[in-house]
């Protein structure tokens, strides 16, 4: 059974703008293995982690730490949870956690899709 869909957009000239601008953005949003990354991957797991806050109805003191975008060995994409993000879909009994997202003519764009009993 579905129990929570989030999508988030983000436009990709104003992400760079906001991470030029702020120099403590990136490392505030970011695990350290998702610093590395080029912009427009930055703009995809930034809507990612904003889709699953909406996707599970709130942030319920989750930290952009405890959201780990990655890829597996094909490239797709998913989450590796931490602390509170862990605990909050242990507490709404969600069981699986699906994500797309996808970057292309000046947007990246996240989709989650939350499951359970």
């Amino acid at each position: 059974m579905i129990r929570g869909i989030g999508v988030d957009i983000v436009d990709l000239a104003r992400f760079e703008r906001q991470v030029e601008r702020t120099p403590g953005l990136v490392p505030r949003l970011f695990t350290e293995s998702e610093r590395g990354l080029p912009i427009h991957s930055l703009a995809a797991r930034f809507a990612s982690k904003e889709a699953f806050v909406k996707a599970l109805g709130d942030s319920q003191a989750i930290t952009w730490q405890e959201l780990e975008v990655v890829t597996d060995g094909h490239g797709n994409p998913g989450f590796v949870l931490h602390g509170s993000a862990l605990a909050a879909l242990a507490d709404r009994g969600i069981s699986g956690v699906h994500l797309t997202m996808t970057h292309d003519a000046g947007v990246a764009c996240a989709f989650v899709v939350m499951e359970g009993p």
